[in-house]
């Protein structure tokens, strides 16, 4: 992992100069990796989750370095507070880098506003782009190792296969138990469970209620609580009242897209993934108003991502399996958003042409190469 620059790194070093920097992202995704590249030789970098470093966070006895380093600080209440104090109190040229694998926008207990004294950075999976992959056998690596770096970088199904296992026990076990509040983690594991299976189509909660035996708000809590650690996401539906779009019910992915059984929703999990970590680098590195969500009407038809930036759709984008003639869903869109990009993707198909309604359809690499 080592030589592994994320692709985050320059941006985070230049974001230092003028203001605290927030690197959020799932756990074991690399940000303590990403973090220790960053403060390189300087002996500033604190760990919540050591009981020695906790203790000399709370006594405020932080490093001389100019450079600190401050891991998972938001599983303590007052950690707001905390870095607001040692911002306006620091010394010339000192530097402030906090990690963690929650969504530290949203774990905000109270205290004084940090607004205008920190940038947020999202870091994701390894992606085509940043792995620098050139064929398709690359993608269906990255396909079925998953991209956190510790899977991937073994080059292992098996040990991809009980890291996953293992990552979803301490998921539920150490990090929700650490910042919220559940009175049966038993069943929200469960919920875990059986979320890969529904991938691909539009998340019922009512329907997790049934099956859980939990009230509907216990189970919209429970798949927020999974949003706010990065371990799932969900995408809102795109439409406009001309294209009698559908408008409240989400799709759902996961970071670990490995967790996902069929292969072609595996692999539209992985391009969900893909082009949510390009929009959140666009909004975080260069403010772009940029939003993914897909599209149903109904009708049936249906696109797998929309792109949209500042409400128009710039991207639309449809992941296959094989060599399929173009989605019906997807000329629909096309054709009443002729100026965006339209493309058909697939994991294992060959062929690459333009239709005449100016479709691009093409292998998965053609488009995530493109990305970040």
């Amino acid at each position: 992992m080592a030589t592994l620059k994320r692709y985050l790194q320059a941006h985070v070093e230049a974001d230092l100069k003028r203001r605290m920097v927030f690197v959020a992202g799932a756990r074991q995704v690399g940000k303590t990796t990403l973090a220790h590249a960053v403060a390189r030789a300087q002996r500033g970098y604190l760990n919540w989750d050591v009981p020695d470093d906790r203790e000399r966070l709370l006594r405020r006895q932080m490093p001389p370095s100019l450079m600190w380093a401050l891991d998972e600080i938001h599983k303590y209440r007052g950690w707001r507070n905390l870095l607001k104090g040692l911002w306006d109190g620091r010394r010339a040229g000192q530097k402030i880098l906090v990690t963690g694998s929650a969504r530290l926008d949203l774990y905000r207990f109270g205290g004084d506003s940090l607004q205008g004294r920190y940038h947020l950075l999202r870091l994701h999976p390894l992606s085509v782009a940043e792995l620098g992959a050139r064929s398709s056998g690359d993608v269906q690596a990255l396909l079925e190792l998953g991209g956190f770096p510790e899977p991937f970088l073994s080059g292992s199904a098996r040990t991809a296969r009980r890291w996953s296992r293992e990552y979803r026990t301490l998921l539920v076990r150490d990090e929700i138990t650490d910042l919220e509040r559940v009175s049966d983690l038993g069943k929200l594991e469960l919920l875990m469970l059986s979320l890969p299976e529904r991938v691909g189509s539009p998340l019922s909660v009512n329907a997790l209620r049934e099956d859980l035996e939990v009230s509907h708000k216990t189970a919209a809590r429970w798949v927020e609580i999974l949003e706010r650690l990065y371990a799932v996401f969900r995408l809102p539906p795109f439409g406009a009242p001309r294209l009698r779009a559908v408008r409240h019910e989400q799709k759902h992915y996961h970071l670990d897209w490995t967790v996902v059984p069929d292969p072609a929703r595996r692999f539209e999990n992985l391009v969900a993934c893909h082009l949510l970590k390009w929009v959140h680098f666009q909004q975080d590195v260069h403010g772009r108003d940029l939003e993914l969500h897909y599209f149903r009407d109904v009708d049936r038809r249906e696109v797998d991502f929309v792109l949209v930036e500042r409400r128009v759709p710039i991207l639309m984008v449809e992941a296959k399996w094989g060599d399929e003639e173009p989605d019906r869903g997807l000329r629909y869109l096309r054709a009443r958003f002729p100026r965006a990009e339209a493309w058909q993707i697939s994991a294992t198909g060959t062929k690459d042409y333009v239709t005449p309604e100016g479709i691009r359809v093409a292998p998965a690499l053609d488009l995530l190469r493109g990305l970040v």
